[in-house]
């Protein structure tokens, strides 16, 4: 087999291939037995008739049909890992001769691996943040925790700020009920500022079993772009006032806690939590800025094929975000001010696309370079570990003895030992 290489772009080439007639030959037994399995001959079981014999009675233009398949298949298979290219998507064959028996010459185009120049790995500028916790950050988490032991008094009296209140509610604009402004039994905290300017403080004033109406003003900067500025009427039915009362911050209240008789030792035991909590924050951090710092520091072409894969996988995991919210695409494009789909995807999702694929391809590169890899052992114990995260889902951990699942966990382990040397290259 001969093979002539063409760099059509960085991102393309087109491989030229001929082939002897040995190889050609080689190619006619592979397709015979291929045909022989289904074809019948008598005193001969189906599936078991000879290839020679075989030869005598398939279809001639089958055959050829067969081993022009089967030559080109592997030949390609073979040229593209004797060049070391690797392509990124099945080739585009063109048969340029065939002479039956005699000769072969095809050409094969794809997008292919570019390749990827490194910027210098071992003396990036990010710096890991020092996981220093404040007082006032252990006094907000102690607050939380306070908030969660509060105590709830029925108050007989007009609702004030602090207090909360149980209530059904109606907004309506121009006299119509418009979506996700009504709700039963709400309990709403005065002074939470959870509602728009205005509806808290009109609700304050009233007792139990007071209904009344509030017109207010949506603000003209509210993320729903169709409420922004409106006019609407809340109805409003107050069922129940709740005073409520926050414990003493003394030790009883960090007994109630965990395993403490002073309160110091509860800010202490927050305090370590949080250390450890920047700790992790920080070391994520250092990996993102040194991976992206190295990425603007490498020079790659990048090949559309992969941006696009992005693109699809960006709008598909938004999607789901945004449905999990009770949101749709269309109010999420409103609500950031994009013009259409093709706005978002020309401002947001194609810059962040192409980040993503540029830091892959760098990544997989340095993996080559420092000479990252997964034993076998590696992976098993990986695959071990999800299938017992998943042991409740038989469907979901079955999938973990796909081999190309096995391949995509190798890969992101292979990235992941990549990123955390690239740490210890530039501590």
């Amino acid at each position: 087999m001969k093979t002539t290489v063409k760099k059509l772009s960085d991102t393309k080439v087109q491989l030229s291939v001929s082939l002897e007639p040995s190889e050609l030959a080689a190619a006619e037994q592979v397709s015979l037995a291929k045909l022989a399995r289904n074809i019948k001959v008598p005193g001969f079981r189906k599936g078991k008739v000879p290839a020679s014999v075989a030869a005598k009675h398939v279809n001639p233009s089958t055959l050829q049909e067969q081993i022009l398949e089967n030559a080109i298949s592997k030949a390609v298979a073979e040229a593209f890992i004797n060049e070391d290219i690797q392509a990124l998507e099945r080739p585009n064959v063109e048969v340029k001769k065939f002479v039956p028996g005699a000769e072969l010459e095809f050409t094969a185009e794809a997008v292919v691996v570019p390749p990827v120049k490194l910027g210098d790995y071992k003396n990036l500028k990010a710096k890991k943040a020092a996981a220093k916790v404040e007082a006032s950050e252990v006094n907000e988490v102690i607050e939380r925790i306070r908030q969660s032991y509060v105590k709830k008094t029925e108050a007989k009296r007009a609702a004030k700020n602090g207090d909360e209140v149980i209530i059904d509610f109606t907004g309506k604009k121009d006299g119509t009920a418009f979506d996700g402004g009504s709700a039963k039994d709400f309990a709403l905290k005065l002074g939470s500022e959870q509602f728009i300017p205005g509806f808290e403080e009109g609700v304050a004033g009233h007792k139990a079993g007071d209904e009344f109406d509030l017109e207010l003003t949506f603000p003209k900067d509210y993320h729903a772009k169709e409420m922004a500025g409106q006019k609407v009427v809340f109805s409003v039915k107050l069922h129940k006032v709740n005073e409520l009362e926050l414990p003493k911050l003394d030790d009883e209240f960090a007994a109630k806690c965990g395993p403490f008789t002073e309160m110091k030792e509860l800010k202490a035991d927050i305090k370590r939590e949080l250390a450890e909590q920047k700790k992790r924050e920080a070391e994520e951090k250092l990996k993102d800025e040194l991976v992206s710092e190295l990425t603007e520091l490498s020079k790659v072409a990048l090949p559309e094929l992969l941006i696009e894969d992005q693109l699809r996988s960006i709008k598909q995991d938004l999607m789901q975000n945004l449905a999990y919210r009770g949101l749709s695409f269309d109010s999420y494009l409103s609500s950031q001010k994009f013009k259409d789909e093709d706005d978002w995807q020309q401002k947001e999702a194609r810059p962040t696309a192409k980040k993503r694929v540029k830091a892959g391809l760098v990544l997989a590169e340095l993996s080559k370079v420092l000479k990252i890899e997964v034993s076998r052992e590696e992976l098993l114990e990986q695959i071990s570990v999800f299938k017992q995260q998943y042991g409740k889902d038989a469907k979901t951990a079955a999938q973990f003895d796909n081999p190309e699942v096995h391949r995509d966990i190798a890969n992101r382990m292979i990235t992941d030992k990549t990123v955390d040397k690239l740490v210890k290259l530039n501590s």
